[in-house]
């Protein structure tokens, strides 16, 4: 328990003065937060089944928590007048035992009457002054009767925990009559450690510190709650008992261990007998005499078992008197009796007022004092000479009135210090319940000590009320979930309420019963009731018999009233109407009826009709009514595999036959064709299909990079290795004066090295200039020279007219890259100004709108007084009759 506990507990206080409508409102949050105050006090009650008589009990727990949940209600009510203690009454509350609260002014006036009363009682049979009657004067707690003094009389309105006089009833949040802060009233048992709860009604709850305790045997150190530091460790005690020879074998327990219970063979003191006995009683005494001879060697000793030294000297031996003991021998032996002195004796009697008038004398003197004197009785009323052991009383019977005023003492012989009444009060308290139990007494009764409890609905949450004012009470406020199990199909998603006097709200959810047709019902939910629980009374006025209706059934579900989109007969699409689901009725569209013919190729062109289902299809189509015509079409399904030929059969469901059309394919050359039966082409596979497209001679296609054939044999696709061509060319130099016969792959390779692609030579230029020319060919080679030159001469003065126009090209660019820089900077510059502008308009605008304003709003308020004041003065001109 900490300050947090204690603000749980002033949470919980606050919590209960929500009215009924938001305790109804907030269900959800009572699934989450729980009872505080049983949070709170739980751990104490679960630890006090298994603590000790020095623990709390779990009576002062549910003390404290009554306290708090009857304060927190406002069912506080003050045993003296039996009224309601409001939030603004000052009250009083008794710090003893009952820890009650009153009203301030009540116990005052009470305190002032009994203490009054007590002191008058005391003065009237005591030998003292009425003023100090006066101060010794108490005066009771009219509950617990717990006794105060007079100067203990309340004056003044304080907090429960008696810090703050006077303490505020405003704030809502605050429990009444307390000062919202912590207790800090030194605990039980004074453990030196203060409450943390929040100011509080009630005795303080034990103290929750963690402090290391022993066991009561020692044996175990725990860290425990201060309040519950005493506990036992359920093991063997196992201290040294007080006989120093065995131990003790109780579990461990509080206070001294009990005696040894060891049986066993023990001597009495004086060593003549043996018994035996406990451990506890070995030092006996047996009942054999000890007759030892004194020291005197005349005398025995006549004292019991004893131990061999307890005998002691001869108690006649020394200074010896004659037994009125006003003559002294010494010197006697002690076997000699001393003789009487003959004097009269003289010692007191037993009456106090006369001695004896015999001779002196052995043994006692008379009990009973014979002497005649003259005595009064007790009232005064009657003397007489009589013997002093007798007493003397009249028979005059007391007539004084006792304390209760009402009835006479009717003692005889009364000396006027009369008892208390002792007869039954019997008057009517003021509950209207009970009459009072006291002995008869002066002054009102005190107040009925019988307290009613008063539950809510489930018992979960309770208060005790006194007597007489339960039926101005109302039930607690329950923090609990409602009990009674709903009755309709939501029960485990039916919002949950508080407990509650009365009838269950009504669910609020839809009903969403499925119908036959598959929809649910969109209606609130309109299901069986639980019977309403009577309305809180305590004692009814009439005594009428509450009979609990059993649970009737709700009412049925209405039909389907969902609109749905139902087609025609023949179930056409885009041809539904909307109608109401619990509406039966068919209809039929002005569409071609559209179904699947038998053929299952084709569809009925009549008009929309009804049609019958056929559950055994397992694609789900409709069955074929005898209303659909029949098919006369030709068959037009396609066929299978990758047949192109029309069926030549009508329209028929099955498969069609197979097909025996001739089809054309050419070889893979091209150079012959084939036809095939078009079922058995079609059936072959794709390696198949190509081995037999092959024409089975060679290949009549030209390789890629010569004007040769392929070599190969008919195949699909590009020829193999057209680099690998071993026809024979003829090769030729450059004026064709020099030939030669090359491989066609080798002249491939030729024109490869010289930088020229096999594929791009003509057929006429095909191996020319591959060989070298020789002297025959000396002239036309410097004629070829000739013109080469011319050709690199005029290609170099080319060159050099396209680099001075490329440096032409650069300086125009570099002036344009540095215009664009230019342009660049400035068009950077213009935005930035142009927004540092529109910040400057905004902030100006800004502060000129706040200022007039505020102007404004200034003078709307001035106009506003003015029109204010004008009416005040015209009501004041006018006043109403």
């Amino acid at each position: 328990m900490s300050t947090a506990a204690g603000a749980k507990q002033q949470s919980f206080t606050d919590s209960d003065s929500d009215s009924d409508h938001s305790q109804s409102g907030e269900s959800n949050s009572a699934r989450r937060h729980t009872d505080l105050s049983n949070s709170i006090f739980k751990s104490y009650f679960d630890l006090t089944a298994t603590t000790t008589s020095a623990s709390p009990s779990p009576h002062d727990l549910s003390k404290i928590q009554s306290f708090l949940n009857s304060s927190s209600s406002g069912a506080l009510s003050c045993l003296i007048c039996l009224e309601r203690i409001r939030p603004s009454d000052p009250t009083w509350s008794c710090g003893s035992l009952c820890f009650d609260v009153f009203h301030l002014l009540c116990i005052q006036s009470w305190a002032r009457q009994a203490s009054d009363l007590a002191a008058l009682r005391a003065s009237t049979r005591l030998p003292i002054t009425s003023q100090k009657a006066d101060e010794t004067a108490i005066w009771n707690c009219p509950k617990c009767r717990s006794a105060y003094s007079k100067s203990q009389i309340p004056r003044t309105y304080f907090c429960f925990c008696g810090k703050l006089e006077s303490p505020p009833n405003d704030n809502p949040w605050i429990l009444p009559h307390s000062c919202g802060e912590v207790c800090n009233r030194p605990l039980k048992n004074n453990c030196g450690h203060f409450c943390l709860l929040l100011c509080h009604p009630g005795p303080c709850p034990p103290c929750p510190k963690l402090v290391k305790a022993s066991c009561y045997c020692g044996k175990i150190e725990d860290v425990r709650r201060c309040g519950y530091k005493v506990y036992s460790c359920n093991s063997r005690c196992n201290k040294l008992l007080g006989c120093k020879s065995h131990k003790c074998r109780e579990i461990c327990h509080d206070g001294e261990c009990p005696p040894c219970h060891e049986r066993g063979v023990y001597r009495c003191l004086c060593g003549k007998k043996e018994e035996a006995k406990e451990c506890c009683e070995r030092d006996f005494r047996c009942e054999i005499p000890c007759n030892k001879p004194l020291s005197c060697g005349k005398h025995l000793c006549e004292k019991g078992c004893h131990s061999p030294e307890g005998c002691g000297g001869c108690p006649l031996q020394g200074k010896r008197t004659c037994p009125c003991g006003k003559r002294v021998h010494e010197g006697m032996a002690c076997d000699v009796a001393v003789p009487l002195c003959g004097d009269t004796c003289g010692k007191m009697l037993t009456c106090g007022f006369h001695k004896c008038h015999e001779r002196c004398h052995r043994g006692q003197c008379a009990e009973t004092c014979r002497m005649v004197v003259f005595k009064s009785c007790r009232c005064g009323s009657l003397k007489k000479e009589i013997p002093c052991y007798q007493d003397l009383a009249c028979e005059r019977k007391c007539q004084i009135a006792r304390d209760c005023g009402r009835h006479a003492c009717r003692r005889r012989c009364c000396d006027g210090d009369c008892p208390p009444c002792g007869e039954v009060c019997g008057k009517r308290l003021r509950c209207k319940n009970h009459k009072c139990p006291s002995p008869c007494h002066r002054g009102p009764c005190a107040p009925c000590p019988v307290m009613v409890p008063i539950s809510c609905a489930c018992g979960h949450t309770r208060f005790e009320v006194p007597c007489g004012t339960e039926k101005d009470q109302k039930p607690p406020k329950c923090r609990k979930l409602c009990e009674i199990p709903p009755l309709c199909r939501h029960g485990t998603y039916v919002k949950p309420h508080k407990c509650h006097y009365g009838a269950c709200p009504p669910c609020r959810l839809i009903c969403e019963e499925e119908y036959p047709c598959g929809h649910k019902c969109q209606l609130r939910c309109h299901g069986p009731m639980p019977p309403p629980k009577p309305e809180f009374m305590f004692k009814p006025t009439k005594k009428r018999p509450i009979h609990q209706s059993e649970s009737t059934p709700g009412s049925p579900c209405p039909p389907c009233p969902e609109l749905v989109w139902r087609s025609c007969v023949g179930q056409h699409y885009a041809a539904e109407r909307m109608m109401v689901c619990s509406n039966k009725t068919m209809f039929s569209c002005e569409n071609l009826c559209g179904n699947p013919l038998p053929c299952g190729n084709h569809h009925c062109t009549k008009t929309c009709h009804a049609l019958k289902f056929n559950t055994s299809n397992r694609l789900g189509q409709i069955g074929k009514s005898d209303s659909c015509e029949k098919c006369n079409l030709p068959c037009e399904k396609e066929r299978k595999p990758g047949c192109t030929h029309p069926c030549s059969l009508r329209c028929h469901p099955d498969d069609c036959p197979p097909c025996k059309a001739l089809v054309k394919r050419s070889c893979h050359c091209g150079s012959m064709v084939h036809a095939f039966d078009c079922i058995y082409y079609n059936s072959l596979s794709k390696k198949e299909q190509i081995s037999a497209r092959s024409c089975g001679g060679p290949c009549h296609r030209k390789l890629p990079n010569c004007t040769h054939l392929c070599p190969e044999t008919c195949h699909p696709g590009e020829c193999p290795s057209p680099d690998k061509c071993s026809k024979k060319v003829t090769v030729r130099c450059r004026c064709q004066t020099l030939k030669k016969e090359w491989l066609c792959k080798d002249v491939q390779e030729a024109h490869r090295t010289a930088g020229s692609d096999p594929k791009d030579v003509s057929k006429n230029h095909f191996g020319l200039g591959l060989l070298p020319c020789n002297s025959d060919c000396k002239a036309k080679i410097q004629v070829v020279d000739q013109e080469l030159h011319l050709r690199t001469s005029k290609d170099a003065e080319e060159k050099d007219s396209t680099t001075e126009a490329q440096l032409s090209r650069r300086k125009k660019r570099r002036q344009r890259l540095q215009e664009a820089k230019q342009l660049s900077t400035l068009q950077k510059i213009l935005p930035a100004v142009k927004k540092l502008l529109l910040v400057v308009i905004l902030v100006g605008t800004l502060v000129a709108a706040s200022y007039y304003g505020y102007k404004g709003l200034m003078w709307l308020s001035d106009y506003m007084n003015e029109v204010e004041e004008q009416r005040h003065s015209s009501k004041r001109r006018y006043p109403r009759i």
